[in-house]
């Protein structure tokens, strides 16, 4: 575990998996490809003010991930809270009461909401963060993006907040690491973490936004973010 430990690690994510124990995760938070072939456009976004931005062609998006990799995270973690799934959901083949709702407060083309399934026993919330082009819900610290389908550091740190159990002191991980999102939301937190990317660019691009968020000052302690968050009215649930 240790080798993996708080850091993003440029592996095959199977790989990883199949090293790990059984219910050593405390919560896995992920965003795997949703299999719709969005990347072969190779452009994403576009707000009607700015152009969409190039990311050149892809072919990771092409498939959603096979059955092994669901049979394994529920292997190694206690719960989970995955993106997408609503592509895939036979492949997860759990009902749950719980489903979270992105509302990215977008235009477009594209979904004005993501949702994730989760393996927990509570009721449907929903998460308003605007991502929409150049136009972000928090302009002040806007984020560099750097992936096609990257989600905002703040939306990882408020789900994390709201579904991570502090006092267990477990580690959260994401197997489909991408732009390292979850590797900064758990980093800001103060909690233990697993981040894998098998794709060289998007690993080496994760890893420099990773250092350079973890360079700058950080103005407020993790066990301040939510009411720093409710005082600015950034989020609204």
């Amino acid at each position: 575990m240790e080798q993996y430990l708080n850091k993003i690690t440029f592996a095959d994510c199977m790989e990883v998996l199949k090293k790990l124990p059984d219910k050593s995760i405390e919560l896995v938070l992920t965003d795997p490809p949703y299999g719709r072939k969005i990347i072969k456009r190779g452009r994403m976004g576009g707000d009607g003010i700015a152009a969409a931005k190039e990311y050149g062609s892809e072919t990771w998006d092409d498939e959603s991930p096979e059955q092994i990799y669901f049979d394994e995270i529920f292997r190694v973690s206690k719960n989970q809270i995955i993106f997408g799934a609503n592509y895939f959901i036979e492949k997860i083949n759990k009902n749950s009461p719980c489903w979270l709702i992105w509302d990215k407060d977008n235009s477009g083309d594209f979904a004005d909401a993501e949702l994730a399934w989760t393996s927990f026993n509570t009721p449907v919330r929903i998460y308003r963060w605007r991502w929409n082009g150049m136009l972000q819900q928090d302009m002040k610290n806007k984020e560099k993006r750097i992936h096609p389908t990257q989600k905002p550091v703040k939306l990882f740190e408020k789900i994390i907040l709201d579904y991570y159990k502090r006092e267990s002191n477990g580690i959260v991980a994401d197997f489909y690491g991408g732009s390292g999102t979850l590797a900064i939301a758990c980093y800001n937190l103060g909690i233990p973490f697993i981040c894998t990317e098998k794709n060289e660019k998007y690993y080496n691009n994760a890893v420099k936004r990773f250092d350079f968020e973890k360079s700058q000052i950080k103005l407020f302690a993790p066990a301040t973010l939510e009411s720093v968050y409710l005082q600015q009215n950034l989020f609204s649930v």
